[in-house]
This record gives structure tokens, C-alpha cells and sequence, in this order.
């Protein structure tokens, strides 16, 4: 019965132990939403071969096929900032990850119905309950990893974890092609394949909300964080309209996700365009995605270099993704493939960076700033819509203009903490705050609780129970 009485909520203004974590009582809690990126990875790999999968057995047009990415990523723009971001607020990150898991659980489910009647609205709007459920589980769990362990090594564990990430894209299109497709991919039974995927899924996910309630995890909450900036910098972040930081990082996430999955998505259509066959342009498309996870290891690993700042890292990614887009436009044949890959490649490590970099300085404003740079991910549902459009009328070299632009508008925010706020992550950066521990006893993640019960100004009623 011991179980059911566990506290597993910590009101959001309690001073917990949390923000003190050293870099190896982190380890356990981060490895374990580690597994969430590889579970969101994978599901974003088959939203790629659905699109192509449709385009064919439904007969419908490239600007058609975008539905199902603006289905998944419209989730990302409806959640966070409302019902996802106020379930973390108020019940902390394990509740927010076992809501996101039951949400994607259904979602999975919903296929079975939308199989069976062989609908394409019913796949967007199984594919819009699925980006209910990730948007919500990644609400979570990017700031997690951003704020779980020591301050200065934040970057390197969120670009970790996205390469994990990398790597349940790179499979999950390569076990669909050569397993679940491989000699139905225009038939009915492909449909089936389907149904059954998304089956199995929900299977493990369900797996996965049991293994949540069960493991040890610390709950950090804004008044963690700051006092974690105190205790950096001593200084008052202010109110949440002059997070200017915060919110130039989320403008450019919102253009950097959008072009990256618009080049994705109409990858293969390059491809073609530049005289590959089907086939040999999903391999060249496996290569760029091998290439992007391994880049994201190599990213995280040159930070751990004092001399591989992460703003360094992000103006330079980011702006070499604009420098070999543009010979991908004006060349053709494999030279433009070749570039094209090349944008996948330091596509890489741009995403984690910006989102760690935009965390930083915000205090009590953390988990609603990490809300708003999910929230940005929705860009996935502008951008490809745009680049469809285009591929129809003018191919899929012309198309590429759309995500060109997106790397330009992006690149505002790696040029602002360059020039005009790189004292605020530099200090972050330095800071040797949960590098070793604060006394000879370790902190204990599941004794967190009777912590905060024996601070006589925290409000006992704060901690709610879950039964």
C-alpha cells in the first residue's frame, strides 16, 4: 500500500533540494527522459514516410500531404502554451510526462479507426492527438534536461539527448522501408502495417507511464530556479514581458524548426528532381539523417571544450545551413544533393542550443519559457506548408527558398547573444554550481519532499498527493 501514498507533486513555489544536483545524481532521472527522446524521434521518422506512403495510395498533391505535418506540429502551437504548460506548473514534470504518454497512447490508438476507413482527415486527426501527446511529453522534458544537473553542462545534456532523438529518426524510416513497407508500400496492407505500428507503440508507451510513477525523480520548480539564478548571478530576472532573450529564442526556433522540416519533408522530391530514383533518394535521405544524429554527439561533445561556447556553436551551425543551401538552389544533379545533405548535417545541434540558451537568466519564469519555446516548434506547420506549395508550381530546387529564409530569420537570435547578451551565458556557462556536491551527504531525489516539510517558510499545503 506504501505505493499509492508516494507524494509525486511539489507546488511550484516550494525551495526544494533539486537545484543543488550534482552532475552524477542527475545521471538516473535524465537517462530516463533520454527514453522519451527516442520514442518522439521514431514517431517523427514514420511522420515522414506517412507523408510519402499517402501521397501515393491516397493520390493526393505535395501541399495536400503537408496536412499530416500541420496536423502534428499544430498540436505543438495549441498545448504548451495552455493545457500542457499549466499541467507542469501546477503538478511538475512526472504528472506532465505520464499526461503527455496517456495522450500519445490514445493517439496511437486512434490509427486503428482512421486504418480501417482509409481516411486521410481521420490520419490528421490521429496524427493531431500524437502531437497532443509528444508536444505535451517534450513541454516537459527539454526543460528538464536544460535544468536537471549542473548549470554549465546544460547544453551539452539537451544536444545528448536530441542526438538520441537523431537516432530514433534515423531508424524509424529505415525499419518502416525495409520491414513494415517493404513490399506493400502501395497496397492496402501497407495501410494495415500502419494500424499495427501505432498499435505496438501504445503498447510501450503504456509500459512507460507505469515506469514513470515507479522511478525516482526529482521535481524542480521556478522557485528552484530562482534561487539557482541568485546563486549564479544575484540578480532579479524581472517581469515575463522583458524576457527579450526569451522571446528572440523563440522566434528563432519557430523559423529554424519550420525550415528544417520543410527540408525534410520534400528531401526525397529534391532528390528525384535532381535524377535520383524513389529508392535511392530515401537511402541519400537515411545518410543525411545518420549524418545529423552523429553531428548532434559531436556538437555535444565539443562543448564540453571551454573553448566551444554554445553560442559559437549555434552562430555557426546555423549559419552554414544558410551558406550550403543556396548552392542546393542554384546547382543540380548530385553537387545539389550533396549541399543538401550538408544542410542536414549542421542542422544538427541548432535546435537544443537555441532552447538551452533561451532558458537562461529566466528564474521563476523557467517552466512558462520553456512552454513558449516549445510552442515553437509550430513552425513545422507553417514552413512545409509554404515549400508544398511551391514544389507544385515550381519544383523542389525553387522550393528550397522557404527554409533559406527561415535560416536568415533565425539567425537573429545567435547574432543578439553574440553581440548584445553574451555576459548573461557566459556567466551560466562558468558557473561551477551542482559540479560538486554542497556537503558530504548526497541529495536524495525521492527524500526531496521531507526536504521542504522542515522549511518553516515553505506553505505545507503546497505539496499535493497523488493517490
Amino acid at each position: 500500500m506504501a505505493i499509492y501514498k508516494r507524494k509525486i507533486t511539489v507546488s511550484d513555489d516550494t525551495v526544494t533540494s533539486a537545484h543543488q544536483l550534482t552532475l552524477k545524481q542527475s545521471l538516473v532521472p535524465n537517462g530516463l527522459v533520454t527514453i522519451l527522446f527516442f520514442l518522439w524521434g521514431f514517431a517523427y521518422g514514420l511522420l515522414d514516410v506517412l507523408n510519402s506512403h499517402f501521397q501515393k495510395s491516397l493520390n493526393i498533391s505535395n501541399s495536400m500531404a503537408a496536412g499530416l505535418s500541420a496536423a502534428y506540429f499544430g498540436a505543438y502551437f495549441v498545448c504548451p502554451p495552455t493545457i500542457s504548460g499549466y499541467i507542469l506548473r501546477r503538478f511538475g514534470f512526472r504528472v506532465t510526462f505520464m499526461t503527455g504518454l496517456a495522450v500519445l497512447a490514445v493517439g496511437c490508438l486512434l490509427f486503428w479507426p482512421s486504418g480501417i476507413k482509409k481516411s486521410f482527415g481521420g490520419f490528421c486527426g490521429s496524427m493531431f492527438v500524437v502531437g497532443m501527446g509528444l508536444s505535451t511529453l517534450e513541454t516537459a522534458a527539454d526543460p528538464f534536461l536544460a535544468i536537471c544537473g549542473p548549470p554549465k553542462y546544460s547544453e551539452i545534456r539537451l544536444n545528448l539527448a536530441q542526438a538520441i532523438q537523431g537516432v530514433g529518426s534515423f531508424v524509424a524510416p529505415i525499419l518502416a522501408s525495409r520491414v513494415f513497407f517493404s513490399s506493400t508500400v502501395d497496397t492496402d496492407q501497407g495501410l494495415a502495417n500502419v494500424q499495427w505500428v501505432y498499435l505496438g507503440v501504445a503498447g510501450f508507451v503504456a509500459l512507460l507511464i507505469v515506469l514513470f510513477f515507479l522511478a525516482p525523480m526529482p521535481e524542480i520548480t521556478d522557485a528552484d530556479m530562482n534561487l539557482q539564478e541568485n546563486e549564479i548571478g544575484e540578480f532579479d530576472p524581472g517581469p515575463l514581458r522583458k524576457q527579450y532573450n526569451l522571446f528572440l529564442a523563440v522566434w528563432s526556433q519557430f523559423c529554424y524548426v519550420g525550415a528544417q522540416v520543410a527540408v525534410a519533408n520534400y528531401f526525397i522530391q529534391f532528390c528525384v528532381q535532381a535524377g535520383r530514383s524513389s529508392e535511392q533518394a530515401s537511402d541519400l535521405l537515411a545518410v543525411g539523417q545518420g549524418l545529423y544524429a552523429l553531428n548532434r554527439f559531436i556538437a555535444g561533445f565539443l562543448m564540453m571544450s571551454p573553448v566551444f561556447k554554445p553560442r559559437y556553436i549555434l552562430a555557426l551551425y546555423l549559419g552554414l545551413c544558410f551558406v550550403f543551401i543556396i548552392p542546393a538552389i542554384t546547382t543540380t544533379g548530385t553537387a545539389s544533393i550533396a549541399c543538401l545533405i550538408l544542410v542536414l548535417c549542421f542542422e544538427s545541434a541548432c535546435f537544443a542550443t537555441i532552447f538551452t540558451l533561451g532558458l537562461r537568466g529566466l528564474g521563476r519564469h523557467t517552466k512558462r519559457g520553456g512552454s513558449f519555446l516549445v510552442s515553437a516548434i509550430s513552425g513545422g506547420m507553417v514552413f512545409p506548408a509554404m515549400t508544398g506549395a511551391v514544389v507544385d508550381r515550381s519544383g523542389a530546387h525553387m522550393a528550397m527558398t522557404i527554409p533559406m529564409m527561415g535560416y536568415v530569420l533565425a539567425w537573429i537570435y545567435p547574432l543578439y547573444v553574440n553581440v548584445w547578451n553574451r555576459e548573461t551565458m557566459d556567466v551560466h556557462r562558468a558557473t561551477n554550481l551542482g559540479v560538486t556536491p554542497v556537503g558530504d551527504k548526497a541529495l536524495q531525489l525521492e527524500e526531496q519532499v521531507s526536504h521542504v516539510e522542515n522549511q518553516p517558510h515553505t506553505a505545507s499545503d503546497g505539496i499535493s498527493a497523488a493517490k
